[in-house]
């Protein structure tokens, strides 16, 4: 008999690299927001740093995916946007090999496997990621709030309503 494991509602999933100042965003929000709500259900918060292929469970273990990222874009910084996987796409460089993996590589083999989930990406255009230093610039620390209000509207449509921490 085969182990069929049940797949999570939905997964939120913060991805940066946090020694690049503004780049860690996902990873930054995902830790600051899991202090201030208790996931209820099927949900799970997944702080994904640059785990690249190890993800690919994460990605295809869910139902819903909302993903926490930067975007780099030439728009002001702290800037968020909202966008299906198939909006997303322009944004995303093409799949590359196996020795330089992004997103969007996870994003195709989890396809291949016919494994991928709906998408919603909530992105912020960061300030400085070039720096080497693990803490953001205060432009993106100030946007937490409306990530959290975004975060929230989005899970409300997916039909999960979190607990809010006593003491957040």
């Amino acid at each position: 008999m085969e182990d069929v494991q049940q797949k999570t509602d939905v997964t939120v999933l913060g991805i940066g690299n946090i020694i690049l100042r503004d780049e860690g965003f996902g990873v930054h929000f995902l830790r600051w927001f899991s202090e201030r709500h208790t996931p209820a259900g099927n949900v799970r918060f997944v702080d994904g740093g640059t785990l690249g292929y190890r993800l690919i469970d994460v990605i295809s273990g869910c139902r819903n995916l909302i993903v926490i990222d930067v975007l780099k874009l030439d728009d002001q910084p702290g800037s968020i946007y909202r966008f299906t996987k198939e909006e997303m796409a322009i944004h995303m460089p093409p799949p590359t090999s196996a020795h330089d993996v992004s997103f969007s590589d996870l994003l195709f083999k989890v396809e291949l496997m016919d494994e991928l989930p709906e998408i919603v990406f909530l992105c912020i255009v960061p300030e400085n990621i070039s720096e080497m230093a693990m803490e953001m610039t205060p432009v993106m620390t100030a946007r937490f709030p409306k990530m959290e209000a975004l975060l929230i509207a989005e899970l409300n449509r997916l039909g999960v309503h979190l607990e809010r921490c006593a003491d957040a």
